[in-house]
Formats: C-alpha cells, sequence, structure tokens
C-alpha cells in the first residue's frame, strides 16, 4: 500500500513512485488537484477515449437508487460531481447527495457545474478530509467514492470511516484505477499510461506532472484482491468486486451489516 517506515522512525508513504514525509502527502496532493481541476472533465475524456462515462454509468446503475423513497448517498472525493449528478439523474424528488471533497479547487468546479446541472435542494458541498468525516455515525444509505481513494493517505482509515457514518443495511461502493486481468496487455498499456497521458496532460494543461503521479498512482494501489481485503478488514460484510475493461478499472463493494 505504500506505506513505510522511515529510517529516522517517522513514517512515509507513496506519492506516484517516490516516498514523501507522512504529513507532507495529502499537501502534495491536494497541489495535483488544484492544477487540474479546471480541465479534470476534459482530460477524463481524453484520457479514457470517454469510457469513464460508461464505468460510471455502470457504477451508479449498481446502487440502485430508489424513485419514491427517501435515500441519502456520501460521495466521498466527489470533485466535479460526476457521480453526484447521475445518482440525482437516476432517483426521486427524495433522492439526496452530499459531496465531500478535501480540495478546494474540485468543490469550486462541482458547484460552477451544480448551478445548471442539478437542483440545490438535493445536492450539498462540504470540504472534508476522508480520513475524518464531519458527519454523524449511521448517517447515509450509501456512501461512494470513484476514483479517489487511491489518494488518501491512509486508505484504511478513510475506509473505516466511511464505514462509520453508513446506515447498517448500507452499500458502500468504491470505483478506482485497478490492475489488468488480461495477460499480455501490461506493456502496451504502460507505454500509453507513461507517455500519451502525461504529453496529452501537458498539451491540455499547460503540464504533465500531475498525470504522471496520477499514474503511478494506479500503478502502487493494491491489487483487487488485496484491496478486498483492506474492504473487509474495515467491517464490510458481502464484499466484492467486479472488472470493467479487462480490469482496467474495478467496482468493489460492500455492506454494513
Amino acid at each position: 500500500m505504500g506505506r513505510q517506515t522511515a529510517k529516522q522512525g517517522g513514517e512515509t508513504l507513496s506519492f506516484g513512485f517516490r516516498e514523501v514525509a507522512e504529513d507532507e502527502k495529502q499537501k502534495l496532493v491536494n497541489e495535483v488537484f488544484s492544477q487540474v481541476a479546471a480541465r479534470y472533465d476534459q482530460m477524463n475524456d481524453l484520457m479514457s477515449a470517454g469510457l469513464h462515462r460508461l464505468w460510471k454509468d455502470d457504477f451508479v446503475a449498481a446502487l440502485h437508487v430508489p424513485k419514491s423513497a427517501p435515500f441519502h448517498v456520501l460521495d466521498v472525493a466527489g470533485g466535479t460531481g460526476d457521480i453526484a449528478f447521475r445518482i440525482l439523474a437516476r432517483g426521486g424528488a427524495q433522492t439526496r447527495v452530499s459531496l465531500a471533497d478535501i480540495s478546494f479547487d474540485m468543490l469550486a468546479e462541482g458547484r460552477r457545474r451544480a448551478q445548471a446541472e442539478s437542483d440545490p435542494a438535493r445536492l450539498d458541498f462540504t470540504t472534508a478530509n476522508a480520513e475524518a468525516l464531519p458527519f454523524p455515525d449511521n448517517t447515509f444509505d450509501a456512501v461512494t467514492i470513484a476514483f479517489g481513494i487511491r489518494n488518501v493517505p491512509h486508505i484504511d482509515t478513510g475506509l473505516r470511516e466511511m464505514f462509520r457514518v453508513l446506515k447498517p443495511g448500507g452499500r458502500f461502493q468504491c470505483l478506482e484505477f485497478s490492475q489488468l486481468a488480461i495477460p499480455g496487455l501490461e506493456q502496451l498499456y504502460d507505454a500509453y499510461s507513461f507517455t500519451v497521458i502525461p504529453a496529452v496532460g501537458k498539451e491540455v494543461t499547460g503540464d504533465g506532472g500531475p498525470y504522471r503521479y496520477l499514474v503511478e498512482s494506479i500503478r502502487r494501489f493494491p491489487t483487487q484482491e488485496a484491496f478486498l481485503g483492506m474492504i473487509r478488514a474495515a467491517g464490510f460484510e458481502r464484499a466484492g468486486y467486479r472488472n470493467m475493461s479487462g480490469g482496467v478499472v474495478a467496482m468493489h463493494w460492500g455492506w454494513k451489516i
């Protein structure tokens, strides 16, 4: 998971392929998303050739948001609102989404989009750290996080927090880049990831550095089975996962029983 002990006795965490001081990682992650926030949605389309839209549609469909009953979802690391808007579109008048993100700039993009794309009464925004969510225990019917868990410095802490704020009987869902399940494609995938994505990022945003970090963070993320073990260790039951696009991404889930 990228956590090690430094020679001086302090803890270090992975920031892409390099190790940084434990208290430095969150600041560096925040800087990455501050740099990319304005073009984040555009880059998602370019990097995935639009596939991220299908992954997110599938992800939200799996929530089974009711049309005619109250349903309150917490979307952690919700950023620009891609998941929140999809949940609201699938739900009914009693569907609510609380979007939480630690990045002020990503939240600003989400608020800007919300002015045109959603009902303000059904969507609220909170600046929040995934490791210390500012919500009471047993608050939400579902908790989602899409392409954000790998940027949480202490993933195990974040998972426990999401378990805490979920109501008994509630569902946790996570969408994240993962490990290829199709042998023989690793070299092609690496060539695209480490060459094309940073180059496109530099062309679109003026700096390819943040996108190199994002690619590196994918490679440092636990395997599907290892992450499944972390979800279970956080307290979730009936946990599982499903590979999408050959393991490029995976949808994970668990229930608070």
